[in-house]
């Protein structure tokens, strides 16, 4: 496919590796985009072939110079510990076939057997589907021409993701029939509940009108 993959990175050296390899040879190029880390994940992208540059720290930071450096007319915004399900490609080469004037997401599932992570994908799924609000972690399938008329990726500290789907609209939404496999760590490590009503409190200041710049120091 002619389709350009963008994952920030940082410090994403346990999660990279497999992330790469879900890709296979379907991408075009990979650009990691490095926000400073201290590990190996710099040395991880440019043996695995990758386009290797740095950026500021910050998702939307780095999102945005991965997109401006990216050569292909579709891009795959996509975290560094998130992994896609072998169907992936397939899904995605239909979409673009279809549907360039819509940016496709993939169904979110999480690398954990525990009954909260099979709550939260179904939480997740209810919130694209009645809200359109797929977040970074499901991965953003979306044509250069699309991403640049809704005014592309803003360097936000935080809430990129959901200001890009904003701008985007639930009409110029579609989801993917391939799972986005994304790491449990930090749910295990903070706890379900405690992580969700975290981050749903984010959401609801951030729409308040709160500034990203205000709401990255509680994450």
């Amino acid at each position: 496919m002619d389709l350009s993959v963008v994952i920030p990175a940082l410090n994403a050296a346990a999660t990279l590796p497999a992330t790469l390899d879900a890709l296979g040879r379907a991408p075009r190029e990979v650009i990691v985009v490095d926000g400073g880390s201290t590990d190996a994940t710099a040395a991880i992208a440019v043996a695995r072939g990758c386009r290797l540059i740095a950026a500021p720290r910050g998702r939307g930071s780095q999102l945005a110079a991965g997109v401006a450096a990216a050569r292909g007319p579709w891009l795959l915004l996509l975290h560094a510990d998130t992994r896609l399900g072998p169907d992936w490609a397939e899904a995605a080469a239909a979409h673009i076939a279809a549907a360039p004037d819509r940016a496709g997401y993939f169904r979110l599932r999480i690398d954990d057997g525990a009954p909260a992570a099979r709550r939260l994908e179904r939480a997740v799924a209810w919130r694209c589907r009645a809200l359109g609000l797929p977040y970074g972690d499901q991965g953003l399938l979306v044509a250069r021409a699309l991403l640049d008329a809704v005014g592309g990726i803003r360097p936000l500290p935080l809430m990129e993701d959901v200001d890009l789907v904003r701008r985007l609209g639930r009409a110029r939404l579609a989801p993917l029939p391939a799972d986005a496999l994304t790491s449990a760590a930090r749910y295990r490590r903070d706890g379900y509940l405690r992580r969700s009503a975290r981050n749903l409190a984010l959401l609801a200041l951030w729409f308040a009108g709160v500034p990203p710049r205000v709401l990255v120091r509680f994450y």
